[in-house]
């Protein structure tokens, strides 16, 4: 934990939280602290500062915060994403709140296993958890917003197109034909498609074609999407 992260419901005043749980026992026991110690911290949707412990015990500690820093600003990016398999899924979601996705949505593809979808790591909750780990990993506090698309192509005939407006789209896809290799440092909003361990199939590819998004390569080694994200994102911005 890089960020003690404060959220608005714990507030006691605006200068005043208190907080519990797994955060508790890392400042106790991972980092040592006690009453009248400092700590970073950072209020989600907020500022970033320091937060200077009052009270603490087994069950809470009460925090005095000083949150003056602006947070790292989000990537103007929407990531859509074959939803992956739920082992993959904590990982992924921790991963795109730490590089600072703006928007990520979790798609139906044909490679995708329909019982995905009943994965207690999808509920609102579960997300949200994973989320707020990847943020304090990061030490930031601009939470992605996350969209869950069952079915692929509405999304890409009905929603695609709003995304895309005043947006530069790309489909990165293994064994493109003659894609061009990944653009790098890109300015403006971006929407990248990314398919499943396989791969989109022909058809989704030519649908998201058919929406504006180009193709882009990354070379002919296949990788996993866990390693393709973060590759991707750091060439793009």
């Amino acid at each position: 934990m890089n960020l003690l992260l404060v959220e608005a419901h714990e507030l006691l005043a605006p200068d005043h939280a208190c907080v519990r749980g797994e955060r508790v026992r890392h400042l106790q026991q991972v980092l040592g602290l006690q009453a009248g110690d400092s700590v970073r911290a950072g209020l989600v949707g907020g500022r970033i500062g320091q937060a200077r412990l009052l009270r603490v015990d087994a069950a809470q500690a009460e925090l005095c915060l000083d949150l003056t820093q602006p947070p790292p600003p989000l990537l103007p990016l929407t990531l859509l994403l074959a939803l992956p398999r739920p082992k993959m899924l904590r990982r992924i979601l921790q991963m795109s709140a730490g590089l600072g996705v703006a928007r990520l949505v979790l798609m139906q593809t044909y490679r995708v296993e329909k019982s995905y979808w009943s994965s207690p790591w999808l509920s609102e909750a579960a997300i949200h958890r994973e989320l707020l780990l990847g943020l304090a990993q990061a030490r930031a506090t601009s939470l992605p917003e996350v969209v869950l698309a069952r079915r692929f192509r509405p999304f890409v005939e009905d929603e695609l197109p709003l995304s895309l407006q005043g947006a530069q789209g790309w489909v990165a896809h293994p064994g493109g034909a003659a894609a061009p290799a990944c653009p790098r440092d890109l300015s403006g909003r971006v929407v990248l498609a990314v398919g499943p361990e396989g791969g989109f199939i022909p058809f989704e590819v030519e649908l998201l074609r058919a929406q504006g998004l180009g193709d882009i390569d990354l070379g002919p080694r296949i990788q996993r999407v866990e390693w393709v994200l973060p590759s991707l994102i750091a060439r793009l911005f």
